[in-house]
């Protein structure tokens, strides 16, 4: 895998409301310390990085500005990064400040995408950014889902869940899925 000097690590809602146990039965118990060693090796590099947090508009939601669960988890909180962005829906690229506009200011073209939940908002911010034009690498095991239930009471394990996305993203040409250490490799 390529990836050009001023790729950006763009790092997806990792808060703390997705600990509450609410939220069902999770895959990935490692995601958040390969987000951890995508992140140390970035700013290593001198790569930028991009935070985006999820506010939530929803009354109750462990993801509200103001709630402990909005807060970042400590694997990125005191991350170095050269962009904040908040949003209130799935992709980061409809947050504040304008994600793609920064990009492009920079003349960045090649994003690596990773954080909470893959088949969410990590999978919806790497279609958009395949859709924008964007080079995009999406580190799988660098994202971590939760069981989730649908029509008629149908219930995917997130495992499964997650395995979709990477087809999804890799086989529809989205984005290039690979692992944390083959990242890691190509920037040190």
């Amino acid at each position: 895998m390529d990836l050009t000097p001023d790729t950006a690590l763009i790092v997806i809602d990792v808060q703390q409301g997705f600990d509450d146990p609410g939220w069902g039965p999770r895959d990935n118990p490692d995601a958040e310390a390969n987000i951890g060693r995508l992140v140390d090796a970035w700013s290593a590099a001198g790569r930028p990085i991009v935070l985006v947090r999820h506010d939530s508009r929803e009354a109750g939601s462990t993801l509200a500005p103001g709630a402990p669960g909005n807060a970042l988890k400590a694997v990125v909180a005191d991350a170095p990064h050269d962009l904040f962005v908040t949003k209130h829906v799935n992709s980061a690229f409809y947050g504040q400040p304008d994600l793609h506009g920064w990009l492009s200011e920079r003349g960045i073209r090649s994003l690596v995408v990773c954080g909470i939940q893959t088949n969410m908002c990590v999978e919806t911010t790497a279609r958009m950014a395949g859709n924008l034009g964007y080079e995009v690498a999406l580190p799988i095991d660098a994202t971590h889902t939760f069981d989730l239930e649908g029509p008629g009471g149908e219930r995917i394990a997130a495992a499964d869940l997650a395995r979709a996305t990477a087809v999804n993203l890799h086989g529809g040409g989205f984005a290039e899925v690979v692992a944390t250490s083959d990242l890691i490799r190509v920037v040190a």
